[in-house]
């Protein structure tokens, strides 16, 4: 065999010239291995998980009168609720529609039992528009109505007047073997949850006051009607021999630090109660 390109003579299975080091007729093309594209895969989408929110109820619309013998009149549209405890309504339209059950069940039952209200609740449903209900306070003093947004709020026993369906009474214990001894309030409140207005009983006349983060004030047991559940509540004994014998406010007062608003009364019941045991007649013996 001679090479194609300088004709010198070569072996018949050479792959290059040994004269001229051109390949061969007998040289094949080394083929490169195709190279397979890898298939196409589009990235992952991610959806964002929203968290849910409950959506909140229609503003109710009420009016609270009476001064110091306080009753809440609440106008609700057809399909509008409110519920309280068995016996709390005073009067109320023909439009509107009442049914009597344990709300929640007789574990959650008993417990509104042990903070101070009915086993039974009632809710009261407009089937027209426009119908009115009155609940009326069951002692002298006033109503407090807040909007609850999702904080939930503590209160004392019997504080529940009535309350929007999405609010959620429950009983509430407190933390603390000083706040439940001597408190002023026992261990044992009421706790409401959820979204809408709740309307609280309070004894005597009403203050409101929102404390910034780390303030403090001493209440005397038994004025503190309510509190958010970001306030930090508790006993503290009072300081000062003269002070525990002669300052009148016993051993204990509450007290409160915030951030979180609070809801103060004047009275309280139980010292109502007392003031007006010098003043009851006497039974005469024979």
């Amino acid at each position: 065999m001679f090479c194609p390109n300088c004709g010198t003579k070569i072996s018949d299975d050479a792959r290059f010239c040994g004269a001229c080091g051109r390949p061969t007729q007998s040289a094949q093309p080394v083929q490169a291995a195709p190279v397979q594209a890898a298939p196409f895969q589009a990235a992952p989408v991610q959806v964002p998980v929203q968290p849910y929110v409950p959506t909140p109820p229609k503003p109710l619309n009420y009016k609270i009168f009476g001064a110091n013998l306080p009753a809440v009149s609440i106008r609700l549209d057809a399909g509008e609720s409110i519920y309280t405890q068995s016996g709390g309504m005073s009067w109320m339209d023909n439009g509107i529609r009442m049914e009597t059950n344990m709300k929640g069940g007789l574990m959650k039952g008993l417990g509104r039992m042990i903070s101070g209200d009915s086993l039974f609740m009632a809710t009261y449903t407009a089937m027209q528009p426009n119908q009115e209900i009155v609940i009326a306070c069951s002692f002298p003093g006033s109503i407090a109505a807040v909007e609850l947004t999702g904080r939930s709020l503590i209160a004392q026993k019997s504080a529940f007047l009535c309350a929007q369906p999405s609010v959620t009474l429950s009983v509430h214990v407190t933390k603390g073997l000083s706040a439940g001894l001597f408190g002023g309030e026992g261990f044992i409140l009421q706790r409401m949850t959820g979204l809408g207005t709740v309307l609280l009983e309070i004894d005597g006349s009403l203050v409101e006051r929102q404390l910034a983060p780390g303030e403090t004030i001493k209440v005397d047991t038994g004025n503190v009607a309510a509190f958010e559940e970001t306030v930090q509540y508790q006993a503290e004994m009072v300081k000062g021999f003269k002070n525990i014998l002669f300052g009148g406010e016993g051993l204990f007062l509450t007290t409160l630090v915030g951030p979180g608003k609070v809801w103060l009364q004047t009275m309280t019941m139980p010292g109502f109660a007392k003031s007006l045991i010098p003043y009851l007649p006497k039974s005469s013996s024979n």
